[in-house]
């Protein structure tokens, strides 16, 4: 899993940013790193989101399509996390959780106030999808 993540992110093209797409958040970067349909599963493809969180910085709380499943990896520094009513836990550098399909992410957040943060999210997601975060409350 790790060869192909990182194969896909060597030969990703950016393929812009989600910064429309995506919550205010406080010092937080989200980029498309790539974006795939799935050949042998139509109408699905496998979007990858970049996001670096600067120290303190966090996402409010959001929801995501609700034909995502994600799995996210976090790449450095330390990620609060919490999704629907469970703990919220704390993901160190290669670390890795999951989000289904209609979960409520209440909590994304630098666990940090003094270093920075990064996370893969890996989106399997309907083709047609291109809001992939919406705040609570939209």
């Amino acid at each position: 899993m790790k060869r192909i993540l990182c194969s896909l992110l060597i030969a990703a093209v950016p393929c812009g940013s989600l910064l429309a797409d995506a919550p205010k958040s406080k010092n937080a970067k989200v980029t498309v790193v790539y974006n795939h349909e799935l050949p042998n599963v139509p109408g699905k493809s496998i979007k990858g989101v970049l996001v670096e969180y600067g120290p303190g910085g966090y996402s409010p709380g959001h929801t995501h399509p609700r034909s995502a499943f994600i799995y996210a990896t976090v790449l450095e520094g330390s990620i609060r996390s919490q999704v629907n009513d469970g703990p919220v836990t704390t993901y160190h550098a290669g670390q890795s959780f999951s989000e289904l399909p209609g979960d409520r992410h209440g909590v994304s957040a630098n666990a940090s106030e003094t270093k920075p943060a990064k996370l893969l999210a890996v989106f399997v997601v309907d083709t047609n999808e291109t809001e992939l975060t919406t705040p609570f409350g939209s």
